[in-house]
Formats: C-alpha cells, sequence, structure tokens
C-alpha cells in the first residue's frame, strides 16, 4: 500500500483522526490495480488525448474519513479547523488539504474500461 493512504493511516491507526477544514473537500482517488490496469487498456486501444485515471466515484473528505475509521475500527471524531492546516502547512494546506478534486474519469468509461475497484469501500 503507498500514496497518500499510506501517510494517513499511521494517524487513523493512532485513532487521532478526523475531518480537515470543513470535510466537504472532493477527493479523487484510484486504486493501483484499476490505475494499472487503465493504462494496460490504454496502450492496447488506438484512443489519443487526456484521459483522467481516477475512479469514478469522488469521495468527500468527511465521508472518506467515517470509511477508513469504521474499516479500522478506530475512532475519527478530532477535526483539523482550516486556519490550523494554512498556519502550519500555508499555502501547501490551501493547495492539497482544503481543496476540492472531483475529477471523474468520463474519457475512460465511454471507451468502456471496467473498474475493478470504483468504490473506495472496494479499494480499502
Amino acid at each position: 500500500m503507498g500514496g497518500a493512504l499510506a501517510k494517513m493511516l499511521p494517524v487513523f491507526k493512532l485513532g487521532l483522526a478526523g475531518n480537515l477544514g470543513s470535510g466537504q473537500q472532493m477527493m479523487s482517488w484510484i486504486s493501483l490495480n484499476d490505475l494499472v490496469n487503465a493504462l494496460i487498456f490504454l496502450m492496447n486501444s488506438n484512443e489519443k488525448g487526456v484521459f483522467n485515471l481516477t475512479a469514478p466515484n469522488p469521495i468527500s473528505n468527511r465521508e472518506f474519513t467515517k470509511i477508513l475509521s469504521k474499516i479500522l475500527n478506530r475512532p475519527a471524531f478530532f477535526h483539523v479547523p482550516s486556519f490550523i492546516l494554512k498556519l502550519l502547512l500555508g499555502e501547501l494546506a490551501t493547495e492539497t488539504l482544503l481543496t476540492s478534486a472531483d475529477v471523474r474519469p468520463d474519457r475512460l468509461l465511454k471507451i468502456q474500461f471496467k473498474f475493478e475497484q470504483p468504490t473506495i469501500d472496494s479499494a480499502i
């Protein structure tokens, strides 16, 4: 397991997780299996251009926190206000943790790519 999830897991496992900012910001994500499968699918196709390699179901920070804490059987009641994140991380907080990324793989779906893990529950 890698990527952003690997960095979040220790905080969740310690029971110190919670919503970041409002928790309403959307997070696009994709499982490693689906990412690799999508790349292979595209290499074997005649398609050209830009494709969004994300799962078809973005999730809010609040929903992600709730699901991951439930799967790990750990509480997630802390809330980190936006101003604290901005104080600690400056512009990085605004650009990464507090900004919505509601990106969807419309072109990938249009050419009939099938996701093995289309929801965060199935991916985690």
